[in-house]
C-alpha cells in the first residue's frame, strides 16, 4: 500500500462526518450507565456467573432482566423485587442509589 497524503487522509475523513449525526448526538437523553438511580428504583447489577447454582437462582437473575456479567439495570423498588434480590445476594449487588 502507498503512503497517502495528509490532503488525502482528511478528505475521508471530512466526508464520514455528518452534521446530522453531531446534532442528534447532542440532543439525547442522557447515558444509560448514569450512576444515580430515580427514586423508588433500585439499581441492580451482575457480577457473579449463575454457573454452578441451582436452575431457580438462574431464572432469578433472568427475572431480573439480567443476561451479562457487570450489567446493570434497574427496576422499580417493590417487595417483589427486593425479595429476588435477597435469594441471590451472591450473585448481584444493589448499587447506591
Amino acid at each position: 500500500m502507498a503512503k497517502e497524503t495528509k490532503k488525502e487522509s482528511a478528505g475521508r475523513k471530512q466526508a464520514g462526518s455528518s452534521p446530522a449525526r453531531s446534532r442528534i448526538a447532542s440532543t439525547e437523553a442522557p447515558r444509560r450507565g448514569s450512576a444515580v438511580a430515580a427514586p423508588g428504583k433500585l439499581r441492580i447489577q451482575y457480577v457473579r456467573s449463575a454457573i454452578g447454582f441451582t436452575k431457580r437462582q438462574k431464572e432469578t437473575v433472568r427475572g431480573l432482566g439480567l443476561t451479562r456479567l457487570n450489567q446493570i439495570v434497574e427496576r422499580p423498588d417493590t417487595p417483589q423485587v427486593r425479595g429476588m434480590v435477597n435469594k441471590i445476594p451472591h450473585l448481584v449487588t444493589v448499587l447506591e442509589s
